[in-house]
């Protein structure tokens, strides 16, 4: 019989928050929810107070509460959450100030560096008030061209403060690349700094970035930080210092502008493969809640925890772990290669920083587990609790290899969703058993099943994964798309009133969910359909193999 690969123990189960919220939910309304079945489907039974207690047991601060949680909850395209709220974002995320880390940095081995909580609200401060004396008005974008450094995290939290949107994306990315992206948002300010690190070679940032100037007329004013945290007079460039801004303005009070729950919060990018990448427009409160709910509930992310995803600020993944300092806890951020100067330099970082969360691509799983990466053996990792992988599918084997080879008494949570949503459909359960290559539920208030070619919810075949209930991370546009119709054609085209996200995947016997490829890379030889996750897992199987990659060819008689 098939049996788990991990079960938590009585106390891990005691003692995580999804317990105490089933509790605290069941209190509240005179509910009986004693599994997590119950309470995923009271989720979707009653989505206003359900997202309403995820508002009360995270301590989101309004400056206006709604007076209603959801309306038009029938119609997904037309459906909006806390529709008369106000709220800060940044102001959420600030709310420690004493002395512990909030920021921890390594920059691969040759740059570490600490930021305090008190330190993280105080730089904000002081690039808030700059930004203010610069006219930074709610709604006006501030773009980062950056590495995933403190003065990245500060520089959107200045610029969210003051109701601002943020869009970035990593120095390592060609100007055509950024230009496509910024250039359809028109950035006020531009973000940077003067170097990054990747495979322990310096690469300068200021020959870009001019170049990048010189392209968005839209831009009033550039700031480049020291990517090593030191004084930094700039020359031959049009751009003032960071460490200019934090020496001329003293620290203060951060005064948060309010901006509607749905205002815009980000920008982010789809690919770009078919054309000039779309901007996403996420808004301010779907992405607080959405977060919290994922840190606090399915990752049991608690005050003081260490949170480590490893992911460049081109990625989704930065902003979620950034969302993690709203939970008091202390980000791990790493920039540069994940096996330079050798591969064990994320679990010195994990060992040294008593790592409790640690998330990481698939592919860099997989590259461990082919290099023979035993850090059970070489590291005292006492302090960590959860393991979480995306990007792409976590095989079977990955699994195997966390377990026998990081540490046996972890959950390992499997997390899959995107950009699209700034979040996950499918993700982690840590009062739950971890069966052996799958992610183990839906997110809480995601109503997400299997479809089949003709529309109608399969289980235990395989399908496209959609969610017929609304969300609140949903986009709340796409930019220059003002009848929405890219917005549409993108996720509801497929089927009726049905947020169709494109992944090929399966339910498990056990209410798991196994992603095989996204849709429109899947196989279809002969009318079969096949996800190249199975293919992948195969042929890397195969010693000899460092890295694959799965195509179609038509073949003609």
């Amino acid at each position: 019989m098939n049996q788990p690969i991990w079960t938590p123990s009585k106390e891990r189960i005691e003692n995580a928050n999804l317990t105490q919220f089933m509790a605290f939910v069941s209190l509240r309304y005179r509910l009986n929810l004693r599994d997590f079945q119950k309470l995923y489907q009271w989720s979707l039974d009653d989505p206003e107070r359900f997202w309403q207690s995820i508002v009360d047991y995270c301590d989101v601060k309004f400056t206006k509460k709604a007076t209603k949680v959801l309306s038009h909850p029938t119609e997904m395209e037309k459906a909006v959450f806390f529709e008369d709220a106000t709220l800060n974002y940044a102001e959420n995320l600030l709310r420690r100030k004493d002395h512990t880390d909030a920021i921890v940095f390594w920059g691969e081995t040759k740059v570490k560096r600490k930021l305090s909580f008190r330190n993280l609200y105080d730089q904000v401060s002081q690039v808030a008030q700059y930004f203010k004396e610069l006219g930074l008005q709610p709604g006006d974008r501030v773009a980062g061209f950056v590495p995933n450094a403190p003065e990245t995290i500060v520089c959107m939290l200045a610029a969210t403060s003051l109701g601002a949107v943020w869009t970035s994306c990593s120095p390592d990315f060609g100007v055509s690349a950024v230009i496509d992206r910024f250039g359809q948002v028109e950035p006020t300010i531009l973000i940077s700094a003067d170097k990054y690190l990747y495979r322990t070679t310096e690469h300068s940032c200021l020959k870009k970035v001019s170049e990048i100037q010189a392209l968005l007329p839209s831009l009033k004013k550039t700031v480049i930080f020291s990517y090593e945290g030191t004084a930094l007079e700039l020359k031959d460039i049009d751009a003032i210092s960071y460490t200019e801004i934090v020496r001329t303005y003293k620290a203060k009070e951060i005064g948060f502008v309010p901006v509607n729950f749905n205002d815009p919060l980000f920008i982010m990018y789809s690919s770009g493969t078919t054309g000039v990448p779309k901007c996403i427009v996420h808004g301010v409160g779907g992405t607080l809640l959405q977060h919290l709910k994922e840190h606090q509930l399915h990752s049991d992310i608690k005050t003081n925890d260490r949170i480590f995803y490893f992911s460049t600020c081109g990625w989704m993944m930065w902003n979620w772990q950034v969302t993690a300092l709203a939970s008091r806890a202390t980000l791990l951020i790493y920039d540069g290669c994940p096996v330079c100067p050798n591969e064990h330099v994320l679990f010195d970082f994990m060992e040294q920083e008593r790592m409790t969360f640690f998330g990481i691509a698939a592919k860099i799983i997989d590259a461990f587990k082919k290099r023979n990466v035993c850090p059970k053996q070489s590291h005292n990792l006492t302090h960590l609790r959860d393991v979480a992988s995306t990007g792409s599918p976590l095989v079977q084997e990955s699994f195997d290899y966390i377990y026998d080879s990081i540490k046996s008494d972890i959950s390992v949570m499997s997390i899959s969703g995107g950009t699209d949503i700034i979040s996950c459909f499918v993700l982690g359960n840590p009062i739950a058993p971890v069966w052996r290559g799958e992610i183990q539920t839906a997110g809480l208030g995601m109503s997400v099943q299997i479809f089949d070619d003709k529309g109608q919810p399969v289980q235990h075949k395989k399908g496209e994964l959609v969610c017929t209930k609304p969300f609140p991370s949903m986009p709340i546009y796409f930019w220059n798309d003002p009848e929405k119709e890219k917005y549409h054609d993108t996720y509801f085209a497929e089927f009726d009133n049905v947020w169709c996200h494109g992944d090929f995947a399966e339910i498990t016997e056990n209410n798991g969910f196994v992603i095989y490829g996204r849709s429109d890379t899947i196989l279809n030889p002969g009318g079969v359909r096949i996800g190249t996750a199975e293919i992948y897992r195969q042929v890397e199987k195969i010693e000899d193999v460092l890295e694959s990659i799965v195509v179609g060819q038509t073949v003609k008689d």
